[in-house]
């Protein structure tokens, strides 16, 4: 299945969706003092399990990456993506990281 990620502004928030354009899940979002605070991430139940989250929230950063924008990862499940995608990390302001359990910089390897 071919999914892509939208930000719907009017929302608030950063949609997934697939080929027919059905919403499977969401990142809501909002601007805290010049960078963007993603603090609720849900996928429909029947998309559970499948990556679709996983795929949201690095659609989401990819997006946010392109403009430049840094990142607050309030929702505890994107810590847990960039835990596993280190390559985000640089998105989340240095001195925030400790905040949400990310390290100082990528782990070597």
């Amino acid at each position: 299945m071919t999914y892509s990620v939208r930000d719907n502004t009017g929302q608030q928030r950063f949609e997934i969706v697939d080929e027919a354009d059905d919403v499977l899940g969401f990142a809501d979002y909002s601007p805290d003092d010049g960078v963007i605070a993603i603090t609720h991430t849900e996928v429909m139940p029947e998309h559970g399990g499948k990556g679709v989250g996983t795929s949201l929230i690095v659609g989401t950063l990819d997006i946010l990456r392109a403009r430049d924008e840094q990142v607050l990862p309030v929702c505890p499940f994107v810590p847990a993506v960039i835990r596993d995608h280190p390559e985000l990390l640089d998105l989340v302001p240095v001195d925030q990281r400790v905040r949400f359990g990310l390290p100082d910089a990528p782990e070597p390897g």
